[in-house]
């Protein structure tokens, strides 16, 4: 199968997705049913960044537009190694995979395990010879090349055990915000997309915000109030009142607003229902700070002269291009080297 026909086969599935499925809607539910955290707000809102964002074709060709990708003259075995933290977010990985031309063997989360399984029956329903292309497995063995998805502790593992082979090995990033005090209300509010969406667990999620000495919270807060029925989720709300025992019972100074729980921490992962942050006396500083942790960094959100780094605008953390990669490696130039 030609790069033309995966390119093709990938804009049918946006298409597929962009109308109304029972099916699609049914394992939208079982996955709820098995993982409380994935609602069906939130995958649909993972489904419809996917039609939007990843799957028109003007946007796959203007990203694969940026190399030179030939066809493989013998397809590599690619396992996949996928996070369960938000829905479908290992599906990057698969597209990269297909559209380079190579094989994915995938071991999916527990936690996201009905949906990605149906696309492939989508594809492989419109063109047979897409089958060949995936395979789901409970182990990853008889593979070439390794993209593996974890924290820093499974990040140590698939390093010894994949360390030989061509490899992407994700850990632990998370999202900060650096904010100046000067925000109007409405990009305060815009800030709360970046926090709250698919409850915080995104390793795009702002996690820690850098404020400028002096920072006057009340604005802030009130913003993030409207976001207040968040803690109608179970989940969410039993995680608020277990961080908020610990932090009182520890005597951890915090700024509450009934939804979120601001800490000083210098930490970059912050607790479910809580966000870190830490002061910064200049522009310098905080940008000496950013490149010092990029390591711990995914994204950063910003307004455009609040730091001289790559940013995205408030509200946008949640909207990655199919070329914002995940860890900053790039995963079509990965795959294009095994050729």
């Amino acid at each position: 199968m030609n790069l033309a026909r995966r390119i093709d086969l990938m804009v049918q599935l946006g298409e597929h997705l962009s109308k109304k499925d029972e099916y699609l809607d049914a394992l939208m539910h079982r996955t709820h049913y098995n993982n409380q955290w994935f609602t069906i707000e939130n995958q649909r809102l993972a489904l419809n960044t996917l039609v939007s964002s990843f799957l028109k074709r003007d946007k796959i060709e203007n990203w694969l537009n940026r190399y030179t990708i030939q066809e493989p003259i013998s397809p590599k075995k690619v396992g996949i190694i996928m996070a369960g933290n938000i829905p479908l977010v290992g599906f990057h990985d698969l597209l990269s995979t297909f559209l380079s031309g190579h094989y994915a063997i995938m071991k999916l989360s527990d936690k996201d395990q009905y949906i990605l399984p149906y696309f492939v029956k989508l594809l492989s329903g419109w063109d047979a010879e897409a089958k060949d292309y995936f395979q789901f497995v409970q182990h990853i063995k008889d593979f070439d090349a390794v993209i593996a998805t974890g924290s820093n502790n499974s990040a140590r593992y698939f390093e010894a055990y994949f360390g030989k082979f061509p490899n992407i090995i994700r850990k632990n990033r998370n999202g900060v915000a650096v904010l100046t005090g000067k925000e109007s209300r409405e990009e305060l509010f815009q800030l709360g997309e970046d926090i709250f969406k698919y409850f915080g667990l995104g390793c795009r999620n702002v996690a820690k915000l850098y404020l400028p000495k002096g920072y006057e919270f009340k604005p802030l807060m009130e913003e993030l109030h409207k976001y207040n029925s968040i803690v109608l989720n179970n989940k969410y709300k039993n995680n608020f009142d277990y961080n908020y025992s610990l932090y009182v019972l520890n005597k951890v100074p915090i700024i509450n607003n009934g939804c979120i729980m601001l800490v000083e921490d210098t930490s970059f992962q912050s607790r479910i229902s809580a966000l870190h942050y830490e002061f910064y006396e200049s522009k310098a500083e905080v940008e000496e700070q950013l490149q010092v942790h990029k390591e711990d960094i995914q994204c950063i959100i910003a307004k455009e002269e609040s730091v001289d780094l790559p940013s995205f605008s408030f509200g946008e953390a949640q909207k990655p291009k199919l070329w914002d990669y995940a860890d900053g490696v790039d995963t079509i130039e990965f795959l294009t080297s095994l050729n």
